[in-house]
C-alpha cells in the first residue's frame, strides 16, 4: 500500500475488516483530496465491485455504466436492468456467489452523480443496505464523492430512508505539514521545512496539487510550474474547484471572494453586506458547507457571543488565487510577485492560516495538549482614548493561563527590537485592561528560525517556537 500520511483514516478503514458486522461507510471531502485513491489502496485485496458515477449523464447512462461495471467482475451474464432496484438485485446475486467467509468491499464512487431526477437510486441503495447488507456480516459498502454537501444532506443527515444507516463517516481533509513532507519524500522530493511551509502556503495539503512537484527544483521554479508557465498545472483549477463541490456554487464563490479581502475574517452580517446574499436559510447552508469542506473556519472572538463569530478563509489555493492569479496580466513569475508589497501582506496572513490549521501541534510543543483550551482572536477598535489592537491567535487555557501568539514568517532569525518590544508590551497591557482577565498572560513567538534572545526579547517574550514544531 503506497499512501503517505492518513494514518488515522487507514486505521479506521482497516478496523472495519475485523468487525463481525457489515459496515456502511461515507467518505467525503473536497475535489483532488485523494478519497478514491485512499479507498482503493486500503481495500485493494477486498474490493469486489467498484463503480463510479458519470458526470452530468442521465439515468440511462448511469444505470448502463453500473451494469457494465458489474458485467466485468461477474461471470454470469445479466440482462441490462431497467430500474435501480433491478440493478442492485443483480449486485446481490453476484455477491451471493462469492466466498461468504471473506469481507467484500463494494465501492460506489462519485455517488451524487448516480442520483438523477426521479431515478429512485437512493431508495434502491437504502433497500440494498437495509434488506441485504445489514443482515450479513461480510459487507463493507463504501460511498464517496466530492460533492460533500450532497453526501451530508442526502445521506449522513437524511431524515428519510437512509436516516441513521451510515455506520462510519470519514471527512478527508488536506494533508498536514508532516503528511505533506511524507508525500513529497515518497515521490523522492526533499525540501527544507521552510520551503515546504512556503509551498504549503500557496497550495495547501491537497495531494493532487503536490503530485507533479519535481525533485531538484527551487520553490520559485515549482510555483512557476504550478501557476505561471504555459502548461501550468493549476492555472485553471479555480474554475472547477467550487463548481465540482456545490450546486449553485456562485454563492460559495461570492463568500470566498469577500473573505479573501479581509485578513481577520468577517462576521455573518459583514459577509451579507459584502456579498448582497439574502440572510435566509440558504445563506446559512452555504456557509456551513464551506466550513464542512475546510475552506472556511469559524473563530469566536475572545469574551464575545456566538453572534460575533468571525469566518476566516483558510484555503491556501483560494487565497493565492485571489491575491495573485485572478487579475494576473502577462507572463508573471513567482520571483516577480515575491518582490511586490502584496507578497509580504499575503505571506503573513498565509502563515497565520497555516498555524491555525496546526494548533494541535502548537499546543503539543507548548506542553499543553492535555489541558482543556479554546482558540480565539481578539480585536479592539481604536478610539480617541485607546489605541486599536488586534490579536489573531489566542489560546485560552483551563489552567489559569493565556497564550498570546505572535506569528512571524521571517526569512532568517527574527530580532525583537526596542520599538517592537514596546509595541508588544502595549498590546498585552491593552488586552489585559480591556478583557479584565485574571489569568496569567504569556506572549509566545512562533517564527521560521526562532528569535535572538537579546534584552528586548527577554523583557517581553515568555517562550518561542520554531516552524519545525508544526511538523510534529
Amino acid at each position: 500500500m503506497k499512501v503517505a500520511g492518513r494514518k488515522e483514516e487507514i486505521a479506521i478503514l482497516q478496523n472495519l475488516l475485523e468487525k463481525d458486522t457489515s459496515s456502511f461507510v461515507a467518505v467525503y471531502g473536497r475535489r483532488r483530496i485523494g478519497k478514491t485513491y485512499l479507498i482503493r489502496q486500503v481495500y485493494q485485496h477486498e474490493m469486489v465491485f467498484d463503480c463510479s458515477g458519470l458526470h452530468q449523464e442521465d439515468f440511462a447512462q448511469q444505470i448502463e455504466n453500473f451494469w457494465l461495471a458489474l458485467s466485468e467482475v461477474n461471470s454470469t451474464p445479466f440482462i441490462p436492468p431497467k430500474t435501480w432496484l433491478q440493478a442492485f438485485a443483480q449486485l446481490k446475486n453476484y455477491l451471493n456467489g462469492l466466498d461468504s467467509n471473506k469481507k467484500k468491499v463494494i465501492f460506489l464512487d462519485e455517488i451524487p452523480w448516480f442520483e438523477t431526477p426521479r431515478s429512485g437510486f437512493l431508495a434502491a441503495l437504502d433497500n440494498f443496505w437495509n434488506q441485504f447488507c445489514s443482515k450479513r456480516d461480510d459487507i463493507i459498502l463504501v460511498i464517496c464523492g466530492s460533492a460533500a454537501s450532497w453526501i451530508i444532506n442526502k445521506v449522513i443527515n437524511d431524515r428519510g430512508g437512509l436516516h441513521n444507516r451510515i455506520t462510519t463517516q470519514i471527512q478527508l481533509m488536506p494533508f498536514t505539514l508532516k503528511e505533506t513532507q511524507d508525500f513529497l519524500e515518497m515521490n523522492q522530493v526533499r525540501l527544507t521545512q521552510k520551503d515546504i511551509v512556503q509551498l504549503y502556503m500557496c497550495v495547501g495539503g491537497v495531494p493532487f496539487y503536490l503530485r507533479d512537484i519535481k525533485a531538484g527544483k527551487s520553490v520559485p521554479q515549482l510555483l512557476d510550474d504550478l501557476f505561471f508557465s504555459t502548461q501550468a498545472t493549476l492555472k485553471n483549477e479555480f474554475q472547477n474547484l467550487y463548481a465540482s463541490l456545490f450546486s449553485n456554487s456562485i454563492l460559495h464563490e461570492n463568500i470566498v471572494k469577500a473573505l479573501a479581502t479581509k485578513n481577520k475574517g468577517l462576521n455573518r452580517s459583514e459577509i451579507i453586506a459584502e456579498t448582497g446574499i439574502s440572510s435566509g436559510g440558504g445563506f446559512t447552508t452555504v456557509l456551513q458547507e464551506l466550513i464542512a469542506c475546510g475552506f472556511v473556519i469559524p473563530i469566536l472572538p475572545f469574551q464575545k457571543t456566538k453572534e460575533d463569530t468571525l469566518y476566516r478563509l483558510i484555503d491556501e489555493y483560494s487565497l493565492f488565487y485571489y491575491k495573485f492569479l485572478e487579475k494576473a496580466k502577462g507572463n508573471n513569475s513567482w520571483l516577480q510577485l515575491a518582490n511586490k508589497p502584496t507578497y509580504k501582506i499575503w505571506s503573513g496572513y498565509a502563515f497565520e492560516n497555516l498555524c491555525f490549521k496546526h494548533v494541535f501541534q502548537i499546543k503539543k510543543a507548548l506542553g499543553i495538549s492535555g489541558i482543556i483550551s479554546n482558540d480565539y482572536s481578539w480585536t479592539l477598535k481604536g478610539s480617541s482614548e485607546t489605541k486599536g489592537t488586534q490579536i489573531d491567535f489566542i489560546i485560552d487555557r483551563d489552567d489559569n493561563c493565556i497564550n498570546l501568539l505572535e506569528l512571524k514568517f521571517y526569512d532568517g532569525e527574527f530580532e525583537v527590537t526596542k520599538s517592537y518590544a514596546e509595541q508588544l508590551r502595549q498590546k498585552m497591557q491593552i488586552f489585559k485592561t480591556n478583557t479584565r482577565t485574571k489569568k496569567n498572560v504569556f506572549l509566545t513567538l512562533l517564527s521560521i528560525y526562532g528569535a535572538k534572545k537579546n534584552e528586548y526579547y527577554l523583557s517581553v517574550v515568555t517562550n518561542q517556537l520554531e516552524v519545525g514544531v508544526l511538523f510534529g
